[in-house]
């Protein structure tokens, strides 16, 4: 059991290895859902030259497992990636009423410490990947969280990209690379997105989808806009570019 540290594992197939996983977080007796998908050059990976890693944060309502578009893409691009499921049936219902900001901070910062978790125990069972320079990734109420822990100067945490978040301040600092992929449905509170000033002096990149909808960032949503996604977050990474196409 010692060996196991709480993991259950069950196998499945997707366009690389994906193992669905949980894991015991024993400090808050919290049972955390997860799922691993393998870079396609797997082979490549080693501990003197570790592949990078993303965690992927869902939308709330959303399962971890329905970003299959982003997955897929991010393991092309030679990353492990890491889906979380950040809420249990055993949770306090999202707030929908008074200051959201103060209302769901428990939220985000219970998903901050699921991320944190997760990184300390996967980094000393995959030491072929890079948990130093972690990418989050996340949709909606996952790019709140992810931005959360952004904003808590965790040293791991080198990039963040969000889809259509609207509550959390991305982070303000050199130090972790942005990528904000906006809807057209729904805007940003105040204060969430950078203003262009900011962006310039922190290298932020802040795109909006014409025509797009924000609860269609996930495997739910048209092909187009999935496809569209996929592009810039590919453009983002390959060439650290903030660029419409």
């Amino acid at each position: 059991m010692d060996f196991l540290k709480g993991f259950l594992t069950i196998s499945v197939f997707w366009m690389g290895v994906v193992n669905a996983e949980e894991i015991l977080d024993k400090s808050r007796d919290r049972l955390i859902p997860f799922e691993v998908s393998y870079p396609l050059d797997k082979v490549s990976c080693t501990p003197e030259i570790k592949c990078p890693v993303a965690f992927l944060s869902a939308g709330y309502g959303v399962s971890h497992t329905k970003y299959s578009f982003l997955v897929n893409q991010l393991i092309k691009l030679g990353y492990m990636v890491v889906p979380i499921g950040h809420e249990l049936p055993s949770d306090p219902h999202i707030s929908v009423k008074g200051n959201l900001f103060e209302t769901r901070t428990e939220n985000w910062v219970r998903g901050a410490r699921t991320l944190d978790f997760l990184k300390n125990e996967l980094q000393t069972r995959y030491q072929e990947y890079e948990f130093e320079a972690l990418l989050l990734i996340g949709h909606s109420n996952g790019g709140d969280i992810s931005s959360w822990l952004g904003n808590e100067a965790k040293p791991y945490v080198k990039s963040i990209i969000t889809l259509d978040h609207r509550r959390v301040p991305l982070p303000r600092t050199k130090y972790i690379d942005v990528l904000s992929i906006r809807g057209s449905d729904f805007p940003a509170d105040t204060g969430v997105l950078p203003s262009q000033k900011e962006s310039i002096i922190f290298g932020s990149c802040i795109i909006k989808i014409p025509e797009s909808r924000h609860n269609d960032m996930s495997d739910y949503g048209p092909n187009w806009l999935k496809d569209r996604i996929a592009t810039l977050v590919t453009n983002y990474l390959s060439k650290r570019a903030c660029k419409e196409e």
